[in-house]
């Protein structure tokens, strides 16, 4: 059976950013919803405002693929179980509610070392806004109208 596109929120908050808290799980739904509201550029054109669609969009967050460089990576949505927290985060991010600490940023990223790039992804369309716990976050540069 198909899962809600609720369902799909809960699982990549809690796969993505399930051990980092409130503030790091509320930063990284701000990211997916702002996708889904970005009125320009890849994710207006591919999603066109689909939650559904932007997380499933191919290559975008790790937690999606069942498999990493031929191996099989046991920490995807489909192994995961939402906890209540998780549900309550995707419905606060569906309610229009926005993590300060995240912004208007369209993407993040988990470098495993105290330094953030300045820009990301490698195209450069996104510029370093903030870390949360783990993750980076970044704004889209003029660069991103073009994708």
């Amino acid at each position: 059976m198909p899962m809600s596109a609720r369902e799909l929120f809960a699982r990549i908050i809690k796969c993505e950013a399930g051990g980092e808290g409130d503030n790091g799980m509320k930063a990284v739904a701000t990211v997916v919803m702002n996708r889904v509201h970005v009125p320009y550029g890849e994710y207006q054109r591919v999603c066109q405002g689909n939650l559904r669609c932007v997380i499933m969009q191919p290559d975008q967050f790790t937690c999606i693929k069942e498999s990493i460089a031929g191996e099989y990576n046991p920490q995807n949505i489909y192994n995961m179980t939402p906890d209540q927290v998780h549900y309550d985060i995707a419905d606060w991010a569906l309610s229009g509610n926005k993590s300060l600490a995240a912004g208007e940023c369209l993407w993040y990223y988990n470098p495993f070392s105290p330094q953030c790039a300045a820009y990301f992804p490698v195209n450069r369309s996104g510029v370093f806004f903030n870390r949360v716990v783990q993750h980076c976050f970044y704004n889209a540069t003029h660069l991103y109208a073009q994708t």
